[in-house]
């Protein structure tokens, strides 16, 4: 076979260039990495690709992570001086209850009760930045604010647990109070005959204030073991005993004020009667002036993305409402019909505190001695229950920034077998691809035939 001198260095120079163009390859690679084009290695660069998208999401959850940390920490620390203010008004309550206290005692205790309550709203109004921690989605807005003036509440009966266990029904059904609230009550009610009387707002039934008060121990002694017909004093013959009567006589703070009942109305024993006795009792709502706070967030949570697969809001929760902090009560319970979104007033313990303060004014250690009691353990246990969830949410979160800081390790381990060239083994390499160059270069230079111009000159 005739090989032409034009073959020979046509051969001879696609090698060299071939032998250049690696050349120019391998320096490329001098920045440390190996792919710069996918065709450089296919395999890898598709790799290198899926791992850059993972460490986009990963750096994207860790940020998630860490500002869900820094909110539930914000959170948490107004939370612990929550509890510790309402363990402190747990105890004023329990001072203030004692019968041997003078008047002038009780009205000092309330007016240390009520800075305290203010000191609570306030931390309801923590922010961070610009955004309060405590109202929802609609974290620009400030949550909670205390009335100017004093309005005036419907009172209610705060039943302790062997009253609530006894007013269910036989198939234990209990007064209603939801599952975001523990306020189990009923509402006082005066009787034109002088008398205190309480309300089950979902029967209609009405008892009077010894069975309550002792009434029903007796029938517990005799076996009794639930509320039962011909217990009550009377029903209300007006009273329709179906969810959301409360909303007609009270707003959701407890404000009296309904969508058919007026002051005036209550005023003149508009309420209805009951027979006790052969004799007719006109009623109306016991009431209390005081303070009233108001909640101007809602009850929707803020969720931060932790990790791939279904978004769950309950577990990528990161923030509590008004409502999770101060729980519910007769007047915005789910059976109270106060609550047309669905959830309650957010400031239901809130509002039962500064009943507190009221009567401390009023110097009634009675009803301290039970309901105020009661209402102040009911506070501080909303609050702390809220509290235990988000430190148990944080932990959760601590433990995925720890596992995406492994995982962000591994993933650029991964990245760096894709794409990192072997620095050592590329100088070696171009060395040696550089001296046979140059060695191919003097060869040539040698053995390839000379143009007909050589022979000429």
């Amino acid at each position: 076979m005739r090989v032409s001198s034009t073959q020979m260095v046509g051969r001879y120079q696609k090698q060299l260039n071939d032998s250049y163009e690696d050349q120019t390859r391998m320096m490329e690679q001098s920045d440390g990495s190996k792919l710069h084009r996918p065709s450089d290695d296919s395999v890898n660069y598709s790799k290198y690709l899926r791992y850059q998208n993972s460490s986009t999401e990963n750096a994207q959850y860790q940020s998630n992570v860490k500002t869900g940390i820094s909110w539930m920490k914000t959170a948490d620390a107004a939370m612990v001086n929550m509890t510790d203010i309402l363990t402190t008004l747990k105890e004023k309550t329990i001072q203030a209850a004692n019968d041997t206290n003078q008047t002038v005692d009780v009205q000092v205790i309330g007016k240390e009760f009520l800075n305290k309550v203010y000191e609570l709203v306030s931390l309801g109004n923590t922010q961070q930045g610009d955004r309060y921690m405590f109202s929802g989605q609609s974290d620009l807005t400030q949550p909670f604010t205390v009335s100017a003036a004093k309005k005036e509440r419907g009172l209610t009966k705060t039943l302790d647990d062997p009253q609530s266990d006894y007013f269910k029904d036989s198939n234990g059904n209990g007064l209603g109070a939801d599952a975001d609230g523990n306020a189990v009550q009923m509402l006082t009610l005066r009787g034109d005959d002088g008398n205190t009387y309480y309300l089950n707002t979902r029967s209609g039934n009405v008892y009077t204030e010894e069975f309550v008060k002792q009434g029903y121990k007796d029938k517990v002694a005799g076996g009794q073991q639930h509320v039962l017909a011909g217990d009550e004093a009377g029903t209300l013959a007006g009273w329709t005993p179906t969810s959301g009567t409360v909303a007609q006589y009270f707003k959701a703070s407890g404000e009296l004020e309904g969508t058919n009942y007026t002051k005036a109305m209550n005023d003149a024993y508009g309420l209805g009667n009951i027979q006790v006795g052969g004799t007719t009792v006109n009623l109306k709502f016991a009431t209390v002036d005081q303070y009233i706070v108001e909640y101007s967030g809602d009850a929707k949570h803020i969720s931060m993305t932790k990790r791939n697969g279904t978004v769950d809001p309950t577990a990528d929760t990161v923030n509590a409402t008004g409502q999770d902090l101060f729980g519910s009560d007769i007047f915005d319970n789910v059976n109270s019909g106060n609550q047309p979104k669905g959830v309650s007033s957010g400031t239901a313990a809130l509002n039962d505190l500064l009943t507190i303060v009221a009567k401390l004014e009023a110097g009634d250690t009675q009803w301290l001695s039970s309901d105020g009691i009661t209402l102040a353990d009911e506070a501080h246990s909303s609050v702390l229950d809220a509290q235990t969830t988000t430190a148990a949410r944080q932990n959760v979160y601590d433990s995925v920034s720890t596992m995406l800081d492994k995982q962000n390790e591994t993933i650029t381990e991964d990245i760096s077998n894709a794409s990192d060239a072997d620095v050592a083994k590329l100088a070696v390499t171009l060395m040696t691809m550089q001296t046979i160059y140059n060695m191919s270069l003097s060869v040539g230079s040698r053995i390839l035939p000379q143009s007909l111009t050589d022979y000429l000159g």
